[in-house]
């Protein structure tokens, strides 16, 4: 089945997560054309990120949780603008260090530092499952956040488990500096050189849509939705698309709402649509 993409341009809107499914959408022959979101910064006021540093140096975390592999790097950066790295590092050496997927185990080992568990799944809710088995009562848990989610639910499940949680949020998502991609994105969709769109988070939508009135492009965004293939990865987002009179042209069957699933819906929905002959 390799190569049923083959001759098709497929739109992806980047955060975090999407580095994976670019990787799985190339391997099947497609043109990738990537959209990044958002561009990252060093959280706008630093000094709660360096107090949490001097926190964990000088009182070493008995646990510490890291999202993202972005943030523990954000940590690093000022920790060495501090003259903090060395300490920081030690200090850390003696923790329970946890990871929500393989990123952050490669941001710890970068600084010399191994993971002791990491979760099956990159989702908080895996993190919640991973940590939910454990005893914390007493622990206190240094917890790396990242931007544009909701964390109470995990830092309530911590608390509920009697950790002493310790957060830092290290870096912030600038929307703004991106919006030229996304122009640029809904320029190419409504000039047809994209074949489908795949959407794997809500939160993509409503970007696209907030973007798109932001730069007076609303209408042009519609009418570029309207020749390309809008493939959705599950309910949710589907769901988000039909709030905004949006319709979902795929969709994983039988409740597979990953990308690989994804994947195969939007290659037999190509074929069927667009047949490669002459593209």
């Amino acid at each position: 089945m390799a190569e049923r993409l083959n001759g098709y341009r497929i739109l992806i809107l980047e955060t975090r997560e999407e580095a994976q499914f670019s990787k799985l959408l190339g391997e099947q022959g497609a043109e990738v054309v990537q959209c990044p979101m958002f561009t990252i910064q060093d959280a706008p006021d630093p000094a709660p990120v360096e107090a949490w540093i001097r926190r964990a140096t000088d009182k070493p975390l008995d646990d510490l949780v890291l999202m993202t592999g972005e943030g523990l790097r954000r940590i690093m950066k000022l920790a060495r603008a501090r003259g903090l790295d060395g300490a920081f590092v030690a200090a850390l050496a003696g923790s329970r260090k946890f990871t929500r997927g393989p990123k952050p185990g490669k941001a710890l080992r970068e600084v010399g530092l191994e993971a002791q568990q990491t979760t099956g799944k990159p989702t908080t809710e895996g993190v919640m499952e991973m940590l939910g088995k454990l005893d914390l009562k007493g622990r206190r848990l240094g917890l790396q956040l990242y931007p544009d989610k909701d964390h109470g639910a995990l830092i309530g499940a911590l608390a509920a488990q009697g950790a002493e949680v310790d957060a830092v949020l290290p870096y912030a998502y600038d929307s703004k500096a991106a919006d030229a991609n996304i122009v640029t994105a809904i320029d190419d969709m409504a000039a047809g050189r994209i074949d489908a769109v795949a959407l794997t988070n809500l939160g993509q939508v409503r970007r696209l849509i907030e973007a798109a009135k932001a730069h007076g492009s609303e209408a042009k965004l519609r009418a570029g939705f309207d020749r390309t293939l809008i493939a959705s990865v599950g309910p949710a987002v589907s769901g988000e698309l039909a709030a905004h009179g949006l319709r979902t042209d795929v969709s994983p069957a039988d409740e597979a709402y990953f990308m690989r699933p994804l994947i195969s819906a939007m290659a037999a929905a190509l074929a069927e649509k667009l047949p490669r002959q002459g593209r």
